[in-house]
């Protein structure tokens, strides 16, 4: 059963793509974009990937649909079509993509009991995971406490990545008071046309952002993290200012917060790093941080799973400002 629930997403997977393909119009891409993070997040799971899952739909369907709508704000709905089609590129790509299947002809099976990888750190991982940090969730253990370096790193990169689109769209339309909101072609008017739409959003954004504490807090022992909950807390702001305007939403929290914020989750994960130090520990050697290593070891995967959804919220609603004010939200 399970095999052929594969396949059949495999299956929707490869028509998506193929859909995706030959349609011209913006809007549907994207769209079937969403459509393909969803059915990726399905296979995940059906692979027993619940934490990876978790983040495609939460990114591939979520956040990244938003931000290529907004983003077709400040474009033509409709693709162009290429002056011209060379065909040294068509090569170039069929090369390259054999090349990559060729390579993956040395791999060993799916599932191979006796692939490299299920002989060294991975038996480690599962073996001592709960004696060493004692959290219930192995990935958490894993991307928190064992590789702690890379995920200070993949926080990094999101802060720079994120401040450096900010730094190259800017913000416009951010003059006076009320300009952002014509701008987006919202106005209080307008929104007050849609009572029902807007009673059921203030009834669901609070339990979004309830539900994004308890990913971000409840990452030790399930699904979840600071990644995902940034990610749902952004998108429960998103669709507040998705339904109120960008005037409303920049006055609960400005850019230049957001900015404050961001740069706080990344200091607060190397400050937990640097704390380690100081007690005598190794960099990011959560053990010292309490007598017992246990306490620690919660206490540091509690501290820079906050930084690092701090600076993933702060980020994408940074992001979405900067598309948003661009060209405007369009209804």
């Amino acid at each position: 059963m399970e095999l052929i629930i594969d396949i059949t997403l495999l299956t929707f997977l490869g028509l998506t793509a193929l859909a995706i393909n030959r349609i011209d119009k913006l809007f549907c891409i994207i769209m079937l974009s969403g459509i393909y993070s969803l059915l990726c997040a399905s296979l995940f799971v059906s692979m027993d990937a619940v934490d990876v899952a978790f983040t495609e739909a939460a990114v591939g369907t979520g956040i990244a649909t938003v931000l290529l709508l907004s983003t077709i704000g400040a474009t033509d709905t409709q693709q162009r079509s290429a002056p011209q089609r060379p065909l040294f590129a068509l090569l170039v790509v069929c090369a390259t993509g054999a090349i990559l299947v060729y390579g993956t002809m040395d791999m060993p099976a799916f599932g191979d009991p006796d692939a490299p990888i299920h002989h060294h750190v991975a038996p480690r991982y599962l073996e001592m995971s709960q004696q060493e940090v004692g959290s219930d969730n192995i990935v958490t253990s894993i991307l928190s406490s064992y590789r702690g370096f890379d995920t200070l790193g993949e926080t990094v990169v999101i802060f720079t990545a994120g401040l450096s689109v900010v730094g190259l769209i800017g913000f416009r339309g951010m003059q006076k008071f009320g300009d952002r909101q014509r701008a987006a072609g919202i106005t209080q008017d307008d929104m007050g046309k849609h009572l029902v739409l807007r009673i059921v959003i203030k009834m669901f954004i609070p339990l979004i952002l309830l539900f994004a504490l308890y990913v971000q807090f409840h990452g030790d022992f399930g699904p979840g993290g600071g990644f995902q909950a940034g990610v749902i807390f952004a998108s429960g702001f998103i669709f507040y200012t998705l339904m109120f305007g960008l005037d409303a939403a920049m006055r609960v929290v400005s850019p230049r917060t957001l900015s404050y914020i961001a740069a706080l989750g990344v200091l607060t994960y190397g400050g937990v790093g640097i704390t380690t130090l100081l007690m005598g520990g190794n960099f990011l050697d959560y053990n010292v941080l309490r007598p017992d290593p246990l306490q620690g070891q919660h206490l540091g995967i509690f501290l820079i799973e906050l930084g690092v959804g701090t600076t993933v919220f702060s980020i994408m609603v940074l992001i979405f400002f900067a598309f948003s004010s661009r060209k405007g939200l369009r209804q």
